[in-house]
């Protein structure tokens, strides 16, 4: 028992890519060599591999057994090696479990996926932002990052990677060069918007000299830091403070227009803002426009260009990227078309 004890000790320390390499190599002898020894009782290699499986696992049917002197001595192998080597390689399994569970609360992952979303600074914002992203997509991959103990969420396609996004590592971890896009949110601990949007330039410029390619977004806290935000060439800019006033007196000013902003703003209700691909059909601004309003919905804006029923006549450019509004049928209705 003693050098049973000993046996399976240093067993635990072998390599995991040798324990398994030895079971499969085990399973498969022995399923081999249980034909050759009992041919009547085992007529094929299938019903040797099902009486090993079931003897290294304990679980012993009955069904199929050796009746011969040298299949019995293999079983008994089987019961000594057999169970303590496949139940070493189990706990082995179970463990990796554990620690690649445990690293992903604790942040300590390498993310190797392409096409992902990358969050930076966790706050509520950041969280309905992520279900916002989930409701529009549901397979999409997100990577929040921050400096949090733990995630502070987690799911089959949401991970989460520990350290200061101002620094190399945690970006190079989240794969960035691979992102579709960046979002960054402004820390909502610092409560001096200079401060806070120095934090926030300071990210970008790292991710830029990382991943120029990337689209990133950022909230700006005060609209005359944007001029810095540009200099870095950051794609786009939400300005947080500025934003929220201003719709606080638009709605003041006319009652209901935080109704619009929120239609626009949320998949959840009304009719939404989307991007639709342009055809080869389609020449002019008036093609798309006329063509989109027969399907109902509304063509609003080219890129950033919300003058569109003053374009009507102009030719669409090679580059358009044309938004309607409307709801979410009629617009899978567009895209199938």
């Amino acid at each position: 028992m003693h050098i049973l004890k000993q046996l399976m000790k240093k067993v635990i320390h072998i390599p995991n890519y040798m324990l398994f390499i030895t079971s499969i190599l085990l399973v498969l002898l022995s399923s081999i060599l249980i034909v050759f020894i009992e041919r009547d009782s085992f007529p094929t290699i299938f019903d040797g591999f099902w009486w090993v499986m079931t003897t290294v696992t304990t679980v012993g049917y009955g069904d199929l057994y050796p009746e011969t002197v040298g299949g019995r001595w293999l079983a008994l192998f089987l019961y000594v090696f057999g169970i303590g080597l496949i139940g070493v390689v189990i706990g082995k399994i179970i463990d990796s479990l554990a620690i690649y569970r445990k690293k992903r609360q604790e942040g300590d992952i390498v993310y190797k996926g392409k096409g992902h979303y990358i969050i930076i600074g966790w706050s509520q914002k950041a969280k309905f932002a992520i279900k916002e992203m989930l409701a529009t997509h549901q397979d999409i991959e997100i990577i929040i990052i921050d400096q949090l103990e733990k995630a502070p969420m987690l799911d089959t396609n949401i991970y989460y990677i520990k350290g200061n996004p101002s620094e190399k590592e945690p970006l190079e971890k989240a794969n960035i060069k691979e992102a579709k896009s960046v979002l960054i949110f402004a820390d909502d601990k610092i409560m001096e918007g200079q401060l806070a949007d120095g934090k926030t330039l300071l990210i970008a410029s790292t991710i830029e000299s990382m991943a120029p390619e990337v689209h990133t977004i950022v909230e700006v806290m005060e609209e005359n830091h944007i001029k810095n935000f540009k200099y870095m060439q950051i794609d786009e800019f939400i300005i947080s403070n500025e934003t929220i006033s201003s719709l606080f007196v638009r709605s003041a000013f006319r009652n209901g227009m935080s109704n619009i902003f929120g239609q626009l703003l949320r998949r959840s209700q009304g009719d939404d803002l989307f991007y639709v691909p342009v055809k080869s059909s389609w020449h002019t601004y008036k093609d798309a426009f006329d063509d989109l309003l027969s399907q109902g919905a509304t063509l609003v804006a080219d890129r950033d260009h919300l003058n569109i029923n003053r374009m009507l006549n102009e030719r669409l450019p090679d580059n358009a990227e044309l938004f309607v509004i409307c709801d979410k049928p009629t617009y899978q209705k567009i895209i199938r078309g």
